[in-house]
């Protein structure tokens, strides 16, 4: 190996930036490229995202409709189908987590009833629709509310 055979790596050397202002040879004299006058010759101009050139933004000419409830309880949301993945009798928020059933956001959960239950379930959760409820007890599942 010698000094003529070392190479830079890859990506460690970037073209450096356009240098403006530097004569009117350069291309970029002068105004450096910007033009003359208006807003976006001047220094310090930066368009927002949703700028629209002065018309009216469609987030102000769109109508406002509709209504959020901020009390809200957003459920994590399992289907009894889903619990035939879960080895064991015993069904809780944190054994929901550890299959990956629900994510671990610390949400109230609550069980629906679109599938088939397994038999004999312990299921405990916060919330249950009234199909889940049935079709667990029906299978000889027990459901408790946390």
């Amino acid at each position: 190996m010698d000094l003529g055979s070392l190479h830079y790596a890859e990506g460690a050397r970037r073209k450096p930036g356009r240098r403006v202002g530097r004569g009117i040879g350069s291309g970029n004299g002068k105004t450096s490229g910007r033009g003359t006058k208006g807003y976006r010759s001047r220094s310090g101009a930066k368009r927002r995202a949703w700028f629209e050139g002065g018309q009216m933004p469609i987030q102000r000419r769109l109508p406002k409709r509709g209504f959020h409830n901020k009390f809200r309880t957003a459920y994590e949301i399992v289907n009894v189908g889903d619990l035939e993945r879960i080895s064991g009798s015993e069904v809780t928020p944190e054994i929901l987590v550890e299959n990956g059933l629900i994510s671990d956001s610390g949400d109230p959960v609550k069980v629906l009833g679109d599938g088939e239950a397994p038999k004999n379930l312990q299921v405990s959760a916060h919330a249950f629709s009234k199909s889940a409820e049935e079709k667990i007890t029906a299978a000889g599942g027990s459901v408790e509310r946390l």
